[in-house]
């Protein structure tokens, strides 16, 4: 319908009924709405074109999450007594028990995770666990979970040694205080930014000459058990080494640098030998021990550099014979 005809319709209209038809064709000329019946067809044969194909594949990608949480809430409900006793004794308690089987199940599910050399943390008093920290310290906290639902998370503090910021004493189960910069403390979780950003698939440590943690491991006079997770850096990737990211954190300080991963590689997290507290060992000989000690399990149980297929294929046979049974997640 042309202006000049919409001007004659509106003039046109003998009753409230034309006139409203006359408003509703100007409405839909202006809006461009003539055409809606050839944007519905175009419409419809795109449906009819791409939604057998989105059944095709995002159906099968939907019932394999469900068959995941399926297994999720099995894995759950098998450790439904010890769960219902940890809330009969305290809520938070039970809070704590349920995300760590949780993280337990995920952790199985996911990477198959394995723990070799569980015996080796104290079943009593504290130790300071230190470890290679990957793009995302996932391994940490499937670590975690695994202490807290088979030894009720024991008094053992981990430690990252390229981190900085707060400091807890081993000795004591509270009392967060201030550290030095020039120290690297232990907490439940030190971050340690500079090896997560910058270290990369041939697993190089970024330490530095960090040795706070072993000052404070002399302090509380603890051992150190060393700790290194097998395929870490194959599970998430960082960008960090792409000199914008590089520059950003050494000129601000700003740990800011994009992750990629998620892939289902195999975890087996290895714990070594403890390093006892020696009296005539100062923190520069001790960290240099431990560094030494970490660097030994990635050399040993790592294949540089880390390939995120070869890691894949891990989760269906074994590269080598293991030298102890693995502590599997149930």
């Amino acid at each position: 319908m042309s202006s000049a005809q919409n001007q004659s319709c509106l003039w046109d209209s003998e009753d409230t009924l034309s006139l409203l038809v006359c408003l509703f064709h100007r409405v839909e000329e202006w809006a461009g709405l003539g055409q809606l019946e050839d944007y519905l067809s175009v419409l419809e044969y795109v449906l009819w074109v791409f939604t057998p194909l989105a059944v095709v594949f995002i159906l099968p990608f939907l019932i394999v999450i469900f068959l995941y949480l399926s297994i999720l809430f099995l894995h759950v409900y098998k450790r439904k007594n010890q769960l219902r006793e940890a809330y009969s004794n305290n809520l938070w308690d039970g809070a704590r028990k349920t995300l760590a089987t949780l993280w337990d199940g995920h952790g199985a599910i996911w990477h198959g995770y394995e723990i070799h050399g569980l015996e080796k943390i104290p079943d009593k008093g504290p130790a300071l666990i230190v470890y290679y920290h990957g793009a995302i310290p996932i391994d940490y906290y499937y670590f975690l979970a695994n202490l807290i639902c088979r030894r009720d998370a024991p008094a053992t503090l981990l430690v990252q040694p390229a981190a900085g910021g707060v400091q807890r004493d081993p000795r004591a189960s509270g009392g967060v205080r201030p550290c030095p910069e020039e120290r690297t403390p232990p907490g439940h979780l030190s971050r340690g930014v500079r090896e997560a950003l910058f270290s990369d698939e041939t697993y190089v440590l970024h330490w530095g000459k960090r040795r706070g943690f072993a000052q404070v491991a002399i302090d509380a006079q603890v051992p150190i058990i060393p700790m290194f997770t097998q395929n870490v850096r194959e599970g998430f990737r960082s960008l960090g080494n792409l000199r914008f990211f590089r520059w950003l954190y050494e000129r601000f300080r700003f740990p800011f640098a994009p992750i990629y991963g998620g892939f289902p590689v195999k975890f087996r997290t290895f714990l070594g030998d403890p390093i006892s507290y020696d009296p005539n060992v100062n923190a520069a000989q001790l960290a240099e021990k431990v560094q030494q000690a970490v660097q030994s399990l990635i050399e040993e149980h790592q294949q540089i550099p880390g390939s995120i297929l070869r890691a894949l294929f891990e989760r269906f046979h074994t590269r080598h014979k293991l030298k102890d049974p693995p502590t599997k997640l149930d």
